[in-house]
């Protein structure tokens, strides 16, 4: 494990490929068989769990409900709405035949030319087609209304430059589908839903994040407004965290989905559409991680608490194990998950570096001496100090600790993306700042043609409009145009 950490690059030597080795070293994922796509293992796939299931009972308390969806959809379906098939055109897979055979030259097997599909099948790269021409089906008036849908699912977007966790050809997510009467309850739900996502980013993630919408350009293909949450990473690079869209009537007319109103009269449904990924499990690790491996929020930590014995022999290894049954019983009665690595085929320091490595939130020790003086070591991994204290009433300590380390990482992330984020007035000053990364708050005439030709000669895109930014008059500092508002410009991952 010392070899493995001598091995983890350093952030300021270079950033991303600190990232690649965090994410193998720890354990969270690696690269398959299948160019593009990643294994997630056993301990990235428990932290998934753990956003997976907090994100779920949030959707379920605002009244969403879990469905399920094809994972092919038919090819037509993605004609019937221009912009949407114009976005995810080029990402899409294609299933093309429906059986193999044996090659008659001996060569292992081969697609059998008289299978093919008499129309090809899309791997789901997002499902609001099928999930649209399903709804046709289920809504005839408004006592069907609201649907509050919500599916945990993979899907495929094709990639070539991939990245684990970031860009991978296919992903884990959720993507909540909404039907509603009127336009009214549509863009409450598309808030409610960016407030959600904000709500588990900042509370458990640790990761603050700036609520806002996207330009014209920027948009969901299919969208009338996309909502975001973005967040700021270490190497002050953008990371869109999460998306919710108000979809208008769009797919309602392109599926013909209408209803009975209270009137009596047919209308149109309108939509929603809102989506989180594993993406997430890239934001938790480069928004907290140092040089030493990962650091994780005690809220989304496999394991919170590890306990690591220091014993000379079988003698004093049993009475360790007795106190520490104790230990871990007290912990879990105060919920808080803890792990007891007493395997014997490890040495204690080469256990602390795996765990400091694996970013457990707080590791104690406990050896023959510290039995004699009714003592225990606590090392916490967010701010890489330990202290010797009683073991009397340690689990409570420990319970509020972790309180204290989920807002300290927290803070510490908010305190960085304060300091990130500058006011500039200039293209010159634009440039220059945009270099040192962050987030830069800048005049916006409104433009199509001032953001792609900043996105052009630098970059950078607008990451949102803020929700919360107040109006302010100023001076595009391309076009030399009025405008109203600053805009967040980054560059991003």
């Amino acid at each position: 494990m010392a070899n493995e950490l001598k091995e983890l690059t350093a952030r300021a030597e270079n950033y991303a490929q600190w990232y690649n080795d965090l994410v193998i070293k720890a354990d969270l994922a690696e690269n398959s068989a299948v160019r593009g796509c990643m294994v997630i293992k056993p301990y990235g796939y428990a932290i998934w769990e753990k956003i997976q299931r907090q994100l779920d009972d949030m959707f379920k308390e605002t009244g969403h409900v879990n469905a399920y969806f094809p994972l092919f959809i038919p090819k037509s379906f993605f004609s019937k709405e221009a912009s949407h098939v114009d976005g995810f055109a080029k990402e899409c897979a294609v299933v093309t035949h429906y059986r193999l055979k044996n090659d008659p030259n001996g060569k292992g097997v081969i697609v059998d030319p008289e299978a093919k599909l008499e129309e090809e099948l899309i791997v789901r790269p997002t499902s609001e087609t099928i999930i649209w021409n399903t709804y046709k089906g289920w809504i005839q008036s408004y006592r069907d209304l609201p649907i509050l849908c919500n599916q945990w699912a993979n899907v495929v977007r094709w990639e070539m430059r991939t990245r684990l966790f970031l860009r991978t050809a296919e992903f884990l997510w959720q993507e909540g589908h909404t039907a509603h009467a009127t336009k009214e309850e549509a863009e409450a739900e598309t808030r409610q839903m960016l407030d959600v996502y904000a709500d588990f980013a900042e509370n458990f993630l640790a990761v603050p994040v700036i609520k806002g919408v996207k330009t014209a350009s920027e948009r969901f293909a299919g969208a009338l407004d996309t909502y975001c949450i973005e967040a700021l990473m270490q190497d002050g690079k953008a990371l869109q965290a999460g998306t919710s869209h108000f979809l208008g009537q769009n797919f309602a007319k392109a599926f013909d989905v209408q209803f009975l109103d209270q009137e009596g009269k047919r209308d149109y449904v309108w939509a929603t559409s809102w989506g989180v990924s594993t993406r997430l499990m890239g934001a938790l690790i480069m928004a907290h991680s140092d040089d030493n491996g990962l650091v994780l929020p005690p809220k989304l930590a496999p394991f919170q608490v590890v306990i690591v014995p220091i014993y000379k022999d079988a003698a004093g290894l049993a009475a360790i194990n007795a106190k520490a049954e104790t230990i871990i019983k007290e912990l879990k009665n105060l919920g808080v998950s803890v792990k007891y690595d007493n395997s014997e085929n490890k040495k204690p320091g080469w256990k602390f570096a795996e765990y400091e490595l694996k970013g457990v939130p707080v590791r104690l020790a406990m050896g023959a001496r510290d039995l004699e003086n009714g003592t225990i070591e606590v090392a916490r991994r967010d701010t890489l100090t330990k202290e010797t204290l009683p073991i009397a009433n340690i689990a409570t300590y420990i319970k509020n600790l972790l309180e204290e380390i989920q807002q300290n990482i927290y803070q510490k992330a908010l305190d960085f993306r304060t300091k990130s984020i500058v006011k500039v007035d200039t293209y010159a000053d634009f440039k220059q700042k945009i270099e040192e990364g962050g987030f830069l708050l800048a005049p916006w005439d409104g433009t199509p043609e001032t953001e792609a030709q900043i996105k052009e000669e630098t970059k950078a895109t607008i990451r949102c409009i803020p929700l919360e930014n107040p109006q302010e008059a100023g001076i595009d500092m391309i076009s030399g145009k009025p405008s109203t508002q600053r805009v967040i410009f980054a560059r991003s991952y």
